[in-house]
């Protein structure tokens, strides 16, 4: 009879208990598991909002974000809204992951080589200019003009949910390319916000931030491993970005920029030690006094279990889940609770921003990548990536109108007033549902036949391939 392969539960566990746990959390663990699952968190977020927000009660959802949050050490004490922590703070933890996913590609992924990364490139930056170009001819005057970086941004987690709800008529190649041209996205969205939408700098801010900066050198200097020694200069970095006038979560990207790629075991080495923590972990006594002789080996088997891999893959790996099903889902639940009732479409700013927003998402997003995919395939500077035609292409640009978590975010420093900073939220939100529908409406008939035309050009080459050898 073979062992029961399942580990029997800890100490002092009520077998009971133990089960009801168990039934509880394997559902929970299968829907995570699900691509679509973070978009569709973040649906649910903003429905919930919606409705709170418009419902008899919508004075405490105004309250709850208002809520005072205080930090304090001695005589330092640092007050804000709970609104303010959300934004400032957490997302912090957001743009530290988007930063880490920059670093990846830039070092083995899609953006490591020019030739690899210049499709997605130049059809990013057609997907921000048309978007924004849009939207500044529909609102060419002060202060409706300052949103126009709203609708040049796209939300990966939707984007990548719509084609996970087409199923596996979508290649994998598409996925890849949308995956890349978010993340030069993404790079686009950065540096648009610590040019266009940052405050006055400050010397003394900057100072600060470069000692964080400083700090994070030095601990990589001195060969410190553990990611949590690094919280505090990255705290140094965040204030000093926020007294800089510039926005703070600037400092997450950095952290994860200056993320080291490469493990300190690897493969062969972590071999080695867990091998040899386990022949000593196996020649020492495990009863009374000599238990404690356990601990080294234990210790070396823990430095080898987290030295195996690459700090930025461990990173991305343990933050990813919390970002994708936490800190997305509780930042549009703190940002998508527009009032319809407080937003005036019959005035003409009002209706231009929403207008500009839901053009420049819905329109200029799939015209832009589009259009500048062709000039840069025809002018050969680049070429379309194996797997995926222009058909893939324009399903690409169709579901990147999806905007979402960072449009809002933008669209929370572009407009101070809440007039122009609801209908930006309306136009987000009505852009990002109509993006959608129609991603999901275009990719079933662009993609209609692609899985055997994939399987079709796979066997012709395999063919060509045979014959010339």
């Amino acid at each position: 009879m073979s062992p029961d392969p399942r580990p029997s539960p800890p100490p002092g566990t009520w077998l009971p208990a133990r089960r009801l746990a168990e039934s509880i959390v394997r559902p929970l663990e299968r829907f995570l598991h699900v691509q679509a699952a973070s978009g569709l968190l973040l649906l649910a977020a903003a429905a919930l909002a919606l409705a709170w927000a418009n419902s008899p009660y919508h004075a405490s959802y105004e309250h709850l974000w208002h809520t005072p949050v205080t930090l304090g050490l001695g005589g330092w004490v640092f007050r804000e809204s709970l609104h303010f922590w959300i934004n400032e703070g957490l997302m912090v933890v957001f743009f530290f992951v988007v930063g880490l996913e920059i670093r990846r590609e830039m070092h083995h992924g899609e953006l490591s080589e020019l030739r690899r990364a210049a499709l997605p490139v130049f059809a990013a930056l057609g997907g921000m200019i048309a978007p924004a170009l849009i939207y500044f001819a529909l609102n060419p005057a002060p202060p409706a003009r300052s949103g126009w970086g709203v609708p040049t941004a796209t939300d990966i987690a939707f984007a990548v949910g719509v084609l996970a709800l087409l199923g596996k008529r979508v290649p994998a190649a598409i996925r890849v390319l949308l995956l890349a041209l978010a993340i030069i996205d993404d790079i686009g969205a950065i540096i648009v916000i610590a040019l266009f939408y940052s405050s006055g700098i400050s010397l003394v801010g900057l100072l600060i931030a470069l000692l964080g900066v400083a700090g994070v050198f030095a601990l990589r200097i001195f060969g410190v491993r553990p990611p949590l020694a690094y919280v505090l200069p990255g705290a140094v970095l965040w204030a000093g970005l926020l007294r800089a006038g510039v926005h703070p979560t600037i400092g997450g990207v950095i952290l994860g920029l200056l993320t080291p790629v490469n493990p300190w075991f690897g493969k062969a080495r972590f071999v080695d030690a867990m091998e040899s923590a386990i022949h000593e972990f196996r020649h020492h006594s495990t009863e009374g006094h000599g238990a404690h002789s356990l601990l080294r080996p234990l210790a070396r088997i823990r430095v080898a279990r987290r030295e195996a891999l690459a700090p930025l893959v461990r990173l991305e790996a343990a933050l990813h889940p919390w970002v994708a099903y936490g800190i997305m889902p509780l930042f549009a639940f703190a940002n998508a609770g527009v009032r319809l009732g407080g937003i005036d479409l019959g005035a003409p700013a009002s209706s231009r921003i929403v207008l500009g927003v839901v053009l420049g998402l819905v329109l200029g997003k799939p015209l832009g990548i589009l259009a500048a995919s062709f000039l840069a395939v025809r002018a050969r500077i680049a070429a379309l990536p194996r797997g995926v035609t222009w058909r893939g292409v324009t399903l690409v640009g169709l579901v990147a109108g999806i905007g979402f978590t960072m449009a809002i975010f933008i669209a929370g420093l572009a407009f101070p007033d809440d007039a122009s900073l609801g209908a930006a939220k309306l136009g987000v939100l009505l852009a990002s549902a109509i993006a959608a529908v129609v991603g999901l409406a275009g990719g079933r008939a662009l993609l209609r036949g692609a899985l055997s035309a994939e399987v079709a050009s796979i066997t012709v080459d395999e063919a060509e391939a045979s014959t010339e050898h």
